[in-house]
């Protein structure tokens, strides 16, 4: 799984007669991704489409634009029926003369529903104006504007003009009429007029009735428009129903003819032979073979010219191993294609690799390391049984109820996350924030806490160290991948000074930091965590490497850095990234009590939270120490409750309030629950992307390969006749 499957390229050279008869058992097969012909061939040309490929593909087109003024949806629609040519000839022209017809009629009605609309607006507002149109134009002694802007300062501007005799305004300031009665001999004196004011000019429709008509006739008009669109469209829903069946069935039939007539586009041809070549899974390539033989026996030869090797340089071997020479030996020079080596568990995964980008297929495909680390860092960070259940729900709802791969492959993931998350939630002993699962399944003793309750804070500084070894391990793993590439890639000189410098150092100084070499310099937990007592959370009886392992380990580092140097001496510079990025890791440990935290917190809101003395937090749900209680804790006494001595009452909960504070807090309990779990997507699956993008492919992986492509057609819509 961490290697594409092998590919191998084929090539099928024989006769031109036999060229239809190779390219139809090629095209049943599926599996072979065509190589272009790049004309390096003396003597050889590009090969000619066969000669019904522009028909085909012109009635492609028009069952394609068909479908789309039909609206079809593929999906939507299940068929199997096979297309002859008769129905091509006679049914096509028949629902194309119909449906083209209908949509210039449809056409039609929308830009003159267009008009009216246009119309409408510029009508409705001399409604309020209450004037009939015809008597707001066509004076010759008077001069009229309708507009909208301020009534106030139309008039200043009309009583500080010349030549303005007389003048009367109507409306509001929607929309005004202005009348001017200019004086003798003056002329455009309402324009200049108002060039000054706060107004803005409308059209005035043509028109010789009341503008309330006027709008009544347009409307009438526009329904009766829209009423004729609708029995327009209704007519072709009625030809979709009646012929989406055939129409996805012709599409289908068509895009088949058309890829196997524009075929010979990419061969090798002369006037009387052809040569074809194209990559396919080394593992089909017996089956294909075997099925050229089969149908055409020795009028055609097959060869594998080409079995590419995992390795950068471009080697392509034969099976016995023979390397083949570069230069004319195949007639184009194009990368294999990868097509990944997944199962089905881990096929979901590849969908976050293909967002960095598709493997090469002489890199490692990181899509395995992914199922097995992504969903393990997002149920460490979540580690809660109930919010695991809600997002294995969620996984599953996107996995079974689309088809889409997208969806379906993010389906998967989130599932995988939801398991972990359940996994860690057991271990950890929490259903969303409750401790339930510790007393159901632990006996009230989990084996893992997050470190919240002051009892068990500890652990903090133990999860620090527990995201620090973690990285370690998972960027060890990538370097060692790339040591392995740069190993076939380039050579071991470069595989050490690229790759194994980087391991040298990154380990080295680890080790040193474990180690209690000037351990009074270092933090105290370090050496505590794996210890025994108290303050060991995992109590092995480990409390720091020796001195010698430590000066070792600073032996190694400076190992790691000479090699570095020799490969480039201006990367000694990023030499403590080799501590930067494990310490990059703690963003696990910060997820984990940030998510543990907001939990908490909402619990606390509902529940309430007392203290025992001996520092342990107890959630409320199963009631809280009542009002006498209370009152003897404050005046100093003690006070016993399910067994505990409570020393302090953090909060008393809203759900031991009376109505209306249990109501406001099952919306904070609801609420805030969806607000952790939403916020667990956002913090713990982007910052556990981040570390596998950025921390871990960075060491190993580049992407960028070619997607596989292969000649031929999944029927879906369709059957062969």
């Amino acid at each position: 799984m961490l290697r594409p499957k092998r590919m191998s390229k084929l090539s099928v050279a024989g006769s031109k007669r036999v060229m239809g008869s190779a390219i139809e058992v090629v095209h049943d097969a599926n599996v072979l991704d065509v190589s272009e012909y790049d004309g390096s061939w003396d003597g050889f040309e590009q090969g000619d489409p066969e000669a019904e490929a522009e028909q085909a593909s012109e009635k492609l087109v028009t069952v394609r634009s068909i479908k789309s003024m039909l609206d079809i949806d593929a999906e939507s629609v299940e068929t199997d029926r096979s297309i002859s040519e008769a129905d091509l000839t006679t049914t096509l022209p028949e629902i194309q003369d119909r449906v083209n017809e209908l949509d210039d009629e449809r056409d039609a009605l929308r830009n003159e529903l267009r008009g009216v609309e246009e119309r409408l607006d510029a009508a409705r507002p001399f409604v309020d104006l209450g004037i009939d149109l015809n008597l707001l134009s066509g004076y010759d002694s008077l001069e009229v504007a309708v507009g909208q802007g301020d009534a106030d300062s139309v008039e200043r501007e009309l009583l500080d003009a010349d030549g303005v005799r007389q003048y009367e305004i109507f409306g509001d300031d929607d929309v005004l009429a202005v009348f001017v009665y200019p004086s003798e001999h003056a002329e455009d004196v309402l324009d200049e007029a108002l060039v000054g004011a706060a107004f803005t000019a409308i059209d005035v429709p043509d028109a010789e009735v009341a503008p309330e008509s006027y709008v009544r006739e347009l409307e009438s008009e526009k329904d009766r428009i829209q009423s004729e669109i609708e029995e327009i469209e209704a007519e072709l829903a009625e030809l979709e129903r009646e012929h989406a069946e055939f129409l996805l069935a012709a599409e289908e039939h068509l895009a088949i003819q058309v890829q196997k007539a524009e075929a010979p586009l990419s061969f090798a041809t002369t006037k009387n032979t052809f040569v074809a070549e194209g990559w396919i899974p080394t593992e089909e390539y017996e089956r294909v073979s075997a099925a050229l033989k089969d149908e055409l026996g020795d009028r055609i030869e097959v060869e594998e010219v080409e079995r590419a090797a995992f390795k950068s340089d471009g080697e392509a071997v034969h099976e016995d191993g023979e390397a083949v020479a570069d230069g004319g030996t195949t007639i184009g020079h194009d990368e294999p294609p990868v097509v990944q080596d997944n199962n089905g568990l881990v096929q979901p995964f590849e969908v976050l690799v293909a967002a960095i980008g598709r493997p090469n297929y002489e890199e490692f495909d990181p899509t395995a390391l992914l199922f097995l680390t992504f969903p393990v860092m997002f149920g460490f960070m979540i580690g809660d049984v109930g919010y695991g259940l809600l997002y294995t729900a969620i996984g599953g709802f996107l996995y079974t109820q689309y088809d889409s791969p997208a969806f379906k492959s993010m389906g998967g993931v989130t599932i995988s996350a939801g398991l972990a998350t359940i996994v860690f939630g057991v271990l950890y002993g929490e259903i969303f924030g409750l401790h339930l699962v510790s007393e159901w399944v632990w006996g009230g003793h989990s084996p893992l806490h997050k470190g919240l309750i002051p009892e068990y804070s500890y652990w903090v500084p133990a999860w620090i160290l527990v995201s620090a070894m973690a990285a370690i391990v998972h960027l060890n793993i990538g370097y060692v991948l790339g040591f392995v590439e740069e190993l076939q890639f380039h050579g071991l000189r470069e595989a050490a000074t690229e790759k194994l410098s980087w391991i040298l150092a990154m380990n080295g100084l680890w080790v040193f930091i474990a180690s209690k070499w000037v351990a009074d310099s270092k933090p105290e937990f370090i050496f505590t965590v794996f210890d025994s007592g108290p303050e060991a959370a995992f109590a092995l009886g480990f409390s720091g490497f020796p001195v010698i392992v430590g000066q070792a380990g600073i032996g190694l580092f400076l190992l790691g850095a000479v090699l570095l140097g020799m490969g480039s001496v201006a990367e000694l510079v990023e030499i403590f990234d080799t501590l930067v990025n494990v310490l990059s890791y703690a963003r696990l440990a910060a997820v984990l009590l940030a998510k543990a935290g907001m939990a908490f917190a909402v619990n606390l809101f509902f529940f309430g939270v007392y203290v025992d003395e001996n520092g342990g937090w107890h959630f409320g749900h199963g009631g809280m120490p009542d009002a006498e209680a209370v009152a003897a804790l404050e005046a100093g006494e003690t006070l016993g409750y399910h067994g505990y001595e409570v020393t302090e009452i953090m909060f008393g909960g809203l759900m031991h309030g009376g109505i209306a504070s249990l109501v406001g807090g099952l919306v904070v309990l609801v609420l805030g629950h969806l607000l952790v779990l939403a916020l667990g997507v956002t913090s713990a699956g982007l910052q556990a992307v981040r570390l596998e993008y950025y921390e871990f492919f960075s060491k190993f992986f580049d992407g960028g390969g070619r997607e596989y492509e292969p000649f031929g057609y999944e029927r879906v819509h369709s059957r062969e006749e």
